[in-house]
């Protein structure tokens, strides 16, 4: 019974953190203030494919997560019926 309940709390923990590895969302006065601290890696968009800006945010997160980046910043987005967004891809530099 505890190893169940021990196996259980593991599963959901490591759930817990995979969600927290996602790509973050920076502003451009946040990379502006470290120059040196991030590399760009390119750049994703959703391309009309969500209606609400949240879904564009999210889409956008687990784009950047697939090409390797740690964080992400908007640099265009637009609204007609659905959202369009892009976004540059950055990790930290090594």
């Amino acid at each position: 019974m505890k190893l169940t309940k021990l196996l259980l709390t593991s599963l959901v923990t490591g759930c817990i953190s995979f969600s927290a590895l996602s790509a973050t969302e920076l502003t451009k006065e946040e990379l502006a203030k470290n120059p040196g601290k991030y590399e760009k890696i390119g750049t994703v968009t959703t391309a009309a494919e969500t209606t609400a800006p949240m879904d564009a945010k999210a889409l956008l997160s687990k784009r950047a997560d697939e090409k390797g980046g740690q964080y992400y910043v908007i640099i265009a987005a637009g609204e007609h019926d659905k959202v369009s967004a892009m976004a540059d891809v950055y990790r930290d530099k090594k």
